[in-house]
């Protein structure tokens, strides 16, 4: 599914249409959707993936991730995950909670994915009580 070509209201209408589905396992693949639907979207997408952040490797059994960040895919910035209720309609979806895992100001930030196809989820970034991004997750193998 190519989620880089869609803009904020279309990403929005898919997350809420989207089951939460199971919290992945092992590494992902990550994507930043900057500016959704604008020529801005895959160069800086694919900027970020290239010096700052590569996804997220999950171990559910546990109930949490690192984020894989820098050009050397380091596994930092740990998480708890696990479900919870969305603050985009209050269904169920796979909360990222870094507030008791990271320093601030990383501690305010709030993922929640939804599973929007086989291995692929959407997820919506939160910092506070604000919405303010989008990233896709793609579990390995599915690239």
């Amino acid at each position: 599914m190519n989620l880089l070509a869609r803009n904020n209201g279309e990403l929005d209408e898919l997350f809420r249409a989207s089951p939460a589905g199971e919290i992945p396992v092992g590494d992902t693949h990550g994507t930043l959707l900057a500016f959704p639907g604008t020529v801005l979207t895959r160069p800086l997408s694919a900027l970020v993936r290239m010096i700052f952040w590569q996804g997220k490797t999950f171990d559910p059994a546990r109930g949490t991730l690192k984020n894989r960040i820098s050009p050397l895919g380091l596994r930092a910035v740990g998480a708890r995950v696990g479900p919870d209720k969305s603050r985009v309609d209050l269904q169920e979806c796979i909360l990222i909670d870094y507030s008791r895992t990271a320093l601030l100001p990383i501690r305010l930030v709030r993922d929640e994915i939804r599973q929007v196809a086989p291995g692929e989820y959407l997820g919506v970034v939160w910092i506070g009580r604000r919405r303010v991004g989008w990233f896709t997750l793609r579990e390995r193998g599915r690239l």
